[in-house]
């Protein structure tokens, strides 16, 4: 299988969803490319479209290279393994995973502005990516939305290893992945298109789906 483009992608990971149409689903996309999957989706659930926000943690001096990731609220998820091979203290730890959470949380201020994060106690949070490689950004995020309450929590994703699949499934009450394709070595591989998302087009998203929103409230 491979996608025409996200917009494709996220067209038919919403067919997958459909069965959560009447359960107050609001979704939380994972910039910048998970936001234009999470747009389709938002769309065909009739639901509300938000950003969450996970960073990797990158190994000091060469922040490509990452040993975890943290989310909203300071969420951390750690790989012991590369920790270890690393050679990293817990002071190493702490002084990226505070930097980083300082982007975090300037990225949110530019996506969300000034708008708190939406009560999720009662709702069916959707948490949506392009797709997964190693899953620990998504896996941080997921983790963080968990505290929030939500009644429900499911993870959506056009595709993913079979090995990330597998362990991702057992943090979410729902994994829905259209694709676990053997052979994985990255996500544009199964895309046509996997141009990098501007965040021009992440916030005229997210103003489009604030607009709607508006209107409809103000039609109450």
């Amino acid at each position: 299988m491979v996608f025409r483009d996200r917009r494709d992608a996220g067209k038919q990971l919403s067919e997958r969803l459909l069965h959560l149409r009447g359960h107050s689903p609001i979704v939380l996309a994972l910039p910048r490319g998970g936001v234009v999957v999470g747009d389709e989706v938002a769309r065909a659930l009739g639901a509300p479209l938000e950003v969450i926000v996970a960073r990797k943690l990158g190994a000091p001096g060469n922040p490509e290279f990452g040993f975890g990731a943290i989310g909203p609220g300071g969420e951390r998820v750690l790989d012991r393994n590369t920790v270890r091979m690393l050679g990293l203290t817990e002071a190493d730890i702490e002084l990226v995973a505070r930097e980083e959470l300082q982007e975090l949380e300037r990225r949110l201020r530019h996506y969300r502005g000034d708008r708190p994060m939406p009560e999720l106690r009662g709702r069916t949070a959707i948490v949506v990516d392009d797709g997964l490689a190693t899953g620990v950004t998504a896996r941080a995020a997921v983790r963080a939305v968990r505290r929030m309450q939500p009644a429900r929590l499911v993870l959506a994703v056009p595709v993913s290893p079979p090995d990330t699949a597998e362990s991702m499934a057992a943090e979410v009450d729902e994994f829905v992945c259209l694709h676990t394709p053997p052979g994985f070595m990255a996500v544009g591989q199964w895309y046509e298109v996997f141009d990098q998302t501007s965040d021009e087009e992440v916030m005229q998203i997210l103003e489009r789906h604030r607009g709607e929103e508006r209107q409809v409230g103000s039609e109450q």
